[in-house]
């Protein structure tokens, strides 16, 4: 199976979902920013990078940017549901970045799983 980056900044989120891609049997390493898609080495070592679009300091877009640059045969998926003040949809910014499956939230933790799936992971 896969070894996948999980970032998501809501903490309840981020358990359920790393569960959830634990029990379809993939490796999951998570945090709750994008702090850590800085770290070079643990981009390369990836086959999938799922990340948030809206978390403080290092936003999704950013990890996207940071992960092609260390490894470009990454798989990305992008996910979002805007934010609580924005409006904006990144969810097409994403897709330009490189991501190549989008999630608009809320879903069910199965259409993650899917996702996945559908990567070839």
């Amino acid at each position: 199976m896969a070894r996948i980056v999980l970032f998501e900044d809501e903490e309840a989120l981020r358990l359920l979902l790393a569960e959830v891609l634990e029990e379809a049997g993939h490796d999951v390493v998570s945090a709750g920013d994008g702090a850590a898609s800085r770290d070079a080495g643990l981009m390369a070592a990836a086959d999938v990078l799922i990340t948030d679009l809206m978390m403080p300091g290092c936003d999704g877009l950013e990890v996207i940017a940071n992960a092609r640059a260390a490894n470009p045969a990454l798989r990305i998926i992008a996910m979002s549901g805007g934010g609580r003040t924005v409006t904006t949809d990144f969810l097409p910014m994403a897709q330009e970045l490189g991501a190549d499956r989008i999630l608009r939230k809320p879903f069910l933790p199965d259409d993650l799983a899917a996702a996945v799936a559908a990567l070839g992971a």
